[in-house]
Formats: structure tokens, C-alpha cells, sequence
């Protein structure tokens, strides 16, 4: 631990000395310099010497506390990598609003209703945002339910694979609207690490690892 923090603040003094030209050790070398080189017949005033030096002490601090904080997040990213690797294999639930469709087959379709609805709407659209396909469902209770999607169009023309959209709304039996949720349910079958997030995949769609709602076994 203490090599730690020795490394934050040596590694903050570099960042400030690069950021503003020195740090407080070369203030203080400067400060010593000046002084042995004075007038000893109208020596300096050590009141400003001491202003600057408490300012440059806090710059300084206020990159020690920046460079610890990047520390810590790195810390938890790291944590998130290890919890996310332990997720491969297993089924999970989270936020998504893609589903995948493989060749000649069908998609299961998941999503969330916060209130019982008297009618659900599944609309689902291409990559360029044409409707394929709408998929109506009867009363539905709050709660997390699912709609099969035969892979067809509105004609009963077979789709190509790939990802497509999924968007959800519901209807209550007063007429108002309930604001439900796609979600993306499956196996985790990969995890990747590159860009700024961690993500993963499930069914072929790739979610990020932070929108997990909930984990139900392996």
C-alpha cells in the first residue's frame, strides 16, 4: 500500500511538472537559491515565498487526488472485467433493444411491463428503420413476458439474417400508454474488453456488461 501511494504522488509530480513547468521541490530549490544569492543589506521578504509556496502545495495535492481517483476507477474497471468474464456461460437478463435472426429460423422477443397492459405492440424494423414486422399481444400481466417471431415480414416473406430493432409499447385498459422495455435474454457467450466498456454477447446481439438486470443460472 505504501508503495502505492508513493508511486500516485511521484507519478502526480511528473504530470504537474510536464502540466506547469515544476514542482514543489524545484520551488524549493529556486526558493533556497534566491535566498544564499540576497542582498544581506535589504534581504527579501519570505511572505510572498510563502504564499507561492502553500499555492504550488496545492496544485500539487489536486494532482495527487486526481492521479488516486484514476487509481481507483481503474481499480473497479478491473473488478467489472473479472466479474464479467464469470458471466460466460451463464443466462441473463439486461436492457437491449436488438434481436438477432439466424438463416431460415425464428427469434424469441423479451421485454418488461412495469403495469398490467390490456394490449402490447412489438414493432420490429431493419437496419435502416423500415418496419418488418409488428407483432400484437392480448392482456399481459407487469412482469417480464416474450413473443416468437417467425423470422417473417408483414407478407410472410422469409427475412435475411442479422440484428434487427426491436421498440415496445403497451396500452392499459383506461387507454394510456405503458412504457415497457426490450431486453436481450440468453446465454453469454463472449465477452470483449475493447473500446471504454465492457460488453457482451448473448444470442449474437452484443450488450453492454452494465446493462445487466439480473442473472438466473448457468
Amino acid at each position: 500500500m505504501i508503495t502505492s501511494v508513493t508511486s500516485s504522488t511521484s507519478s502526480a509530480s511528473t504530470s504537474m511538472k510536464q502540466a506547469i513547468g515544476m514542482d514543489k521541490d524545484d520551488f524549493l530549490t529556486l526558493l533556497i537559491t534566491q535566498l544564499q544569492n540576497q542582498d544581506p543589506l535589504n534581504p527579501m521578504d519570505g511572505t510572498e515565498f510563502m504564499t507561492q509556496m502553500a499555492q504550488l502545495t496545492q496544485v500539487e495535492q489536486a494532482y495527487n487526488t486526481n492521479t488516486n481517483l484514476e487509481n481507483i476507477l481503474s481499480a473497479l474497471n478491473n473488478s467489472s472485467s473479472l466479474t464479467a468474464s464469470s458471466l460466460v456461460g451463464k443466462t441473463v437478463s439486461a436492457s437491449g433493444s436488438q434481436v438477432a435472426l439466424a438463416a431460415g429460423g425464428s427469434a424469441q422477443i423479451s421485454y418488461s411491463v412495469p403495469s398490467a397492459a390490456e394490449q402490447v405492440t412489438v414493432t420490429i424494423t431493419d437496419s435502416n428503420g423500415t418496419t418488418v414486422r409488428t407483432l400484437t399481444q392480448g392482456q399481459t400481466a407487469a412482469g417480464t413476458s416474450s413473443v416468437t417471431w417467425d423470422g417473417r415480414d408483414a407478407s410472410g416473406n422469409q427475412l435475411a439474417a442479422g440484428t434487427y430493432n426491436v421498440s415496445v409499447a403497451g396500452v392499459n385498459s383506461a387507454g394510456n400508454t405503458v412504457t415497457c422495455q426490450p431486453l436481450v435474454t440468453g446465454r453469454v457467450e463472449g465477452i470483449s474488453y475493447s473500446g471504454t466498456s465492457v460488453t457482451m454477447t448473448i444470442g449474437g446481439v452484443t450488450v453492454p456488461f452494465s446493462n445487466i438486470l439480473s442473472v438466473t443460472g448457468g
